[in-house]
């Protein structure tokens, strides 16, 4: 799927090496923004010690496919389930990550057994890039676009054959799962998703005490973190600029979110490897498409991205302590039919990576109960 020339290599190398740094500010290493320590150790590694062509040869080992829906390409991973009644389900990645990151989960989902599970409750799983990330293209134009929910409906039912499956999402992938539901009920036997959406409306006085909690530290959060969301909605080609010329700043971008978003306690290694994180960066320097990647934040602040309304397929929410939110029961019911809610021990906003054993647990027993009857013998 991917072939970088060694020139491309080369200039990536020189542009990392040519890095001009900021000037320090007196303050403690992360609490401003990126660290400069961490990230020129990381820039260092990228320039001079990173083996790109031994990860670009493990991209393009995996089962990847381009489907072309009446025009539009989409790229995808299939990993076939090892049993003849393997229930299909897709994945879908959030921002800043790629397929790469739903990999683990998607062959415990795949293989089981191979994992001490049982073969009966493999799946065959499909995980797609969105639309602007990595080898799927951007949509050609902002209005009068298929939405990607369709596009999976499309990729699922016409392009791959499956009357029925299941699906799984967090961060974006989370939305485009609830609308992918709310939109085809009658092929969704359910979805596991990491995050919900906030009802299209509720009486403030209803809330529970536990709710209003919720809220207040979704505000919270949304005041201390919410800078990258708010830039990327209102005016993501001023940053896409930068972040598209520099690939250390591009990495100083994305790092920042893997550290605070993570259950690392503040040591980015001990969730993720530095190959981890340069690989993910690479994968956006390579195919040009950090700008793209911030299309779905602005899309959805201009009212051009389907809202969610009412989920009525069975919903189970997977809540992991460090992710974003961790909203009560009662307030994902407001959207959505939930059949099962689990908190999890440890794990946060990129679980298919930082916990994948627990994630593909939860999805295992969600669906047991939602599989279409086995084939006969």
């Amino acid at each position: 799927m991917i072939t970088v020339s060694d020139a491309e290599l080369n200039e990536l190398r020189a542009r990392l090496k040519a890095t001009r740094w900021p000037r320090p500010w007196p303050v403690d290493r992360w609490e401003a923004g990126t660290d400069t320590v961490e990230l020129r150790r990381l820039v260092a590694y990228w320039a001079s010690g990173y083996d790109w062509r031994a990860h670009e040869a493990a991209i393009n080992a995996l089962p990847s496919h381009l489907a072309d829906l009446d025009g539009t390409p989409v790229h995808y991973l299939r990993f076939d389930g090892e049993h003849p009644d393997a229930l299909p389900i897709i994945l879908t990645h959030g921002w800043p990550s790629s397929f790469l990151e739903l990999v683990p989960l998607a062959d415990r989902l795949a293989t089981p057994s191979r994992y001490g599970g049982a073969a009966e409750d493999a799946f065959t799983v499909i995980v797609p890039s969105l639309p602007g990330f990595a080898f799927s293209p951007q949509r050609p134009a902002l209005t009068d676009a298929e939405q990607t929910h369709d596009l999976w409906h499309r990729l699922m039912r016409n392009e791959l054959g499956f009357e029925r499956y299941a699906a799984h999402g967090g961060d974006l992938g989370a939305g485009v799962t609830s609308r992918l539901a709310e939109a085809h009920p009658e092929a969704l036997v359910g979805i596991h998703l990491l995050a919900v959406a906030a009802p299209a409306g509720y009486d403030p006085d209803s809330l529970t005490p536990q709710e209003r909690d919720h809220l207040a530290s979704v505000a919270a959060w949304q005041s201390q973190e919410g800078g990258y969301q708010h830039q990327q909605s209102t005016r993501p080609l001023t940053l896409a600029h930068g972040l598209a010329d520099s690939p250390a700043g591009l990495l100083a971008w994305i790092v920042e979110k893997y550290r605070a978003w993570s259950d690392c306690g503040g040591d980015l290694s001990s969730r993720f490897s530095d190959d981890f994180i340069l690989t993910q960066a690479s994968l956006y320097w390579f195919t040009g498409t950090i700008s793209t990647s911030f299309r779905p934040y602005y899309e959805y602040a201009h009212g051009l991205t389907r809202r969610v309304e009412r989920v009525e397929v069975p919903t189970a929410v997977a809540l992991f302590p460090a992710d974003l939110s961790r909203p009560p029961r009662s307030w994902a019911e407001r959207t959505y039919t939930i059949t099962r809610y689990t908190h999890m021990p440890r794990g946060g906003h990129f679980a298919a990576h930082e916990e994948p054993d627990l994630l593909a647990h939860d999805v295992i027993e969600f669906f047991r109960a939602h599989r279409p009857a086995p084939s006969p013998d």
